[in-house]
């Protein structure tokens, strides 16, 4: 580590910065802060091999698969992600179209074009309609507590649950039908599990859940890959950045931490890596997965939190979101096919009774997505969050493959169905440096807490300036859970230490 001979406010000496975590919250305040000469003293420590964190793409099936984020979600001129990826070349012509940009979904995913019950036959398409246009009246009206005195219960869930009770109640149907509205709505809940990254929306407080901001736009995905925008981040960075396979141990705060090539100089912050190294820093941007930072809050910070911080921390909700993809030799789907819903008639969203994973984690999978046609392959991804994801990571890729097999089978009606040539799939609970997908606000939290998390240390400002800033998905107050949010939180930070060091820098755009 290269010493800066000399204390943070000696003229023509820059402070010491260590940003902890190469996700694209970590590269965006990098990038952010490498524009300034006064921050030539930067490192990002990276606990893995790669960079990107939750922003993962692979090669496979003879194309690109994304393992992580998906979406830019509302690719609009208010989006810093999507304004990144088209600077630098990422999108194509469709998704960077006005006519994407103005389209206004309302948060809501696309109604399936096909949709099989677990007895074999198809569902009408006109029902799944009905009941999709039902749930996104009901989960817009969920979004509706935020200024109320009072929220008529704790969850999104329960609130749901309880619209659906008055709904079914006017229904006139036969009984199998009215079972099948209830399976379809069963459907859209568990979806809305995977958007949420949550095992249950009953884990997903009510009151708040309006300050989630949609932004307009059809949501895209890169023709190329995710990851050719965190490369894209990577590649302008200063050569000696980024250090790879440095996971950090513990990071020492409101200390005097001493370094020999530096005799004299004193740092207020030491970061302690896995493997022994120590790092001396005057400011450190941590931007490590909330998930990380609950499995090892009791250790990771010397001394430790403030309890209202570290409180905060356990309060807030990260759950699981995984994907499996499937390849298959020919397509059991129609061409123009793009989503496959798959209901089971004997769930419903007001009956809690989980039945045992071992046989029933598939129940979860919300369906499938068609991925655009790769070379010689035909591929879908499923979706499925909470605790039955979790579950499928300790699962072989054998089982899994054989549970989707049979699960296949019986849906189409078809028990010849060839079975999927291969199998590929996310873990990200299993991730030691993730340990989830993505955050929520949970029962029992509010917005303020997401704030919380996001103040530096040391609390009192008077006596030391900005030793440990925080940023990533679960730090902004409206866009968690998001690729922009964490970016937007990365940048958020850098221009913290900034306006520290210069006052009146004219910090850069897009800021929203």
């Amino acid at each position: 580590m290269e010493s800066s001979g000399g204390d943070e406010g000696a003229p023509g000496r820059g402070p010491r910065v260590l940003v902890v975590g190469g996700g694209i919250a970590g590269l965006g305040a990098a990038q952010r802060l490498c524009r300034y000469p006064a921050f030539r003293h930067l490192r990002v420590l990276e606990a893995t091999a790669r960079a990107g964190g939750r922003i993962r793409s692979e090669r496979s099936f003879g194309g690109v698969v994304e393992v992580g984020a998906h979406w830019i979600h509302g690719p609009s001129q208010g989006n810093p992600v999507f304004q990144l990826a088209a600077k630098y070349g990422l999108l194509g012509d469709k998704e960077l179209s006005e006519e994407n940009q103005r389209i206004d979904t309302g948060g809501h995913v696309a109604l399936p074009s096909v949709s099989y019950a677990s007895s074999g036959e198809s569902v009408s398409l006109g029902l799944v309609v009905e009941m999709g246009h039902l749930y996104y009246r009901l989960i817009d009206q969920s979004r509706e507590f935020l200024h109320a005195a009072e929220a008529p219960v704790p969850s999104v869930g329960e609130f749901l649950k309880k619209e659906i009770r008055q709904h079914l109640a006017s229904w006139t149907e036969d009984e199998e039908t009215k079972k099948l509205k209830l399976a379809i709505l069963k459907n859209f809940l568990n979806i809305e599990c995977c958007v949420s990254g949550t095992h249950s929306m009953d884990l997903v407080a009510l009151a708040p859940f309006g300050e989630y901001t949609v932004l307009p736009g059809l949501d895209c995905t890169f023709p190329g890959g995710y990851q050719g925008l965190t490369n894209c981040i990577l590649a302008s960075l200063p050569q000696d950045v980024m250090v790879f396979n440095k996971p950090v141990k513990t990071i020492h705060w409101n200390g005097s931490f001493e370094e020999a090539e530096s005799p004299g100089e004193k740092f207020p912050v030491l970061v302690e890596c896995e493997d022994g190294d120590c790092f001396p820093a005057h400011h450190v941007v941590l931007t490590v997965p909330l998930g990380f930072l609950k499995e090892h809050l009791d250790t990771f910070f010397q001394p430790p939190l403030p309890a209202e911080k570290a409180e905060g921390i356990r309060k807030m909700g990260f759950g699981t979101n995984n994907k499996i993809f499937l390849e298959f030799e020919e397509p059991f789907w129609e061409p123009d096919c793009e989503h496959i819903q798959v209901v089971w008639e004997d769930t419903s969203p007001l009956e809690d009774t989980a039945p045992p994973l071992q046989d029933a984690w598939v129940k979860k999978l919300i369906g499938f997505l068609v991925l655009p046609s790769f070379e010689s392959s035909h591929v879908l991804c499923g979706f499925i969050a909470g605790l039955e994801s979790e579950f499928m990571e300790t699962l072989s890729d054998e089982e899994v493959l054989l549970s989707l097999t049979r699960m296949l089978r019986r849906v189409t009606g078809n028990p010849q169905l060839p079975a999927p040539k291969s199998v590929l799939r996310s873990r990200w609970h299993s991730a030691p440096y993730s340990r989830g997908s993505y955050s929520y606000v949970a029962v029992g939290s509010t917005g303020d807490d997401i704030d919380l998390l996001a103040q530096p240390l040391p609390v009192d400002r008077e006596k030391a300036q900005l030793q440990v800033l925080f940023a990533g998905e679960a730090t902004h107050r409206t866009f968690y859970s998001t690729t922009h949010g964490a970016l937007l939180s990365g940048w958020r930070e850098a221009d913290r230490l900034i306006a520290l060091l210069d006052p009146q820098a004219q910090l850069h755009g897009p800021r929203l």
